[in-house]
């Protein structure tokens, strides 16, 4: 099998890509590109947004990534560029320093297609765009430059899964892979932990318009990813991530041939030593309760890394 074409591909040669990244900007200026929907205007103040970006995306740093999934790591490795601020508040955050302080310098995006295109220089396998929803028109407007000079890798969408409606429209035909966490089976968990309103609700209706435009993720001869739905679920202990529901959702809403990223490897950090239920890491024995789980709903695309990790604990 031939390597896929980028999604963008198609509309940068029509002039479709232009148009899109001037919509993107017009929703900056009462700000829609994430389900906080604070409506301000970010090309001229960062006063009351969430995200604390204003026009220019903050860059945490960027380079090949060898601790992703299977299929976006491959050997090469991922080409992730981490975005700073957050229009998350998680209490538990592993990346505090970068979501919650907003580590890293602004760029243009010129600058923001020039790191796509050494990416792609070193042979990465995608350009992995780490907390993007709240830097979408960023992100459209340096895609449209970097294609121009020659991008021709998949585009990762790699996001908490708090996106708006109006976002996605924007990216329909530009992404290639959605990422999506799925954070929590119960708004008023999320409410809690994350700081968020109506978290269930927009997330599930964001998965759902994510695998309308790219379906069931799809794998080259080489197991590496070219386009399609890869979904994250991070364990929490007690239950708390709703892990039961939220695989009950991808299979009867979704997709049986969802893959999936069962994660593990929650360890307390940030503020978790607030909150006693979380502060400390997931048991061998709620993991086994969530792998049982996602075969009970008939999930079996799950990403080896995990499995492994789990079978290590397993045997020590």
């Amino acid at each position: 099998m031939r390597p896929r074409t980028p999604a963008y591909f198609a509309l940068a040669a029509s002039g479709e890509l232009a148009r899109r990244v001037a919509a993107a900007y017009r929703h900056l200026e009462g700000c829609d590109l994430c389900a906080r929907y604070c409506r301000v205007n970010r090309r001229r103040s960062v006063e009351g947004a969430v995200c604390r970006t204003g026009e220019r995306a903050v860059v945490a740093s960027y380079g090949p990534h060898h601790g992703e999934e299977d299929p976006l790591r491959g050997w090469a490795g991922s080409g992730t560029i981490f975005f700073s601020w957050c229009n998350l508040r998680c209490v538990y955050c592993q990346n505090w320093d970068i979501s919650q302080r907003g580590v890293g310098r602004e760029v243009e995006p010129l600058e923001l297609a020039d790191m796509m295109l050494e990416l792609q220089s070193q042979g990465c396998h995608n350009i992995n765009l780490v907390t993007p929803s709240h830097v979408v028109a960023q992100i459209v407007a340096a895609v449209s430059d970097a294609a121009a000079r020659g991008l021709r890798l998949p585009l990762v969408y790699n996001t908490s899964g708090y996106d708006s409606s109006e976002a996605l429209a924007l990216l329909d035909g530009i992404v290639d892979i959605y990422m999506p966490d799925m954070k929590y089976g119960d708004s008023a968990l999320a409410r809690k932990y994350s700081k968020v309103r109506d978290y269930v609700e927009v997330n599930r209706t964001a998965v759902q318009e994510m695998h309308r435009q790219v379906g069931d993720l799809a794998l080259d001869e080489h197991g590496i990813a070219q386009r399609g739905l890869l979904v994250r679920h991070l364990v929490l202990p007690h239950g708390i991530a709703g892990t039961e529901q939220v695989l009950r959702f991808l299979a009867e809403v979704i997709s049986t041939n969802t893959y999936l990223n069962l994660m593990d490897q929650y360890r307390p950090c940030y503020r978790a030593d607030e909150y006693p239920e979380i502060d400390r890491p997931v048991t061998p024995q709620e993991y086994r309760e969530a792998l049982a789980s996602a075969a009970r709903h008939g999930l079996a695309r799950l990403d080896h890394r995990q499995r492994h990790v789990f079978a290590r604990r397993e045997a020590c």
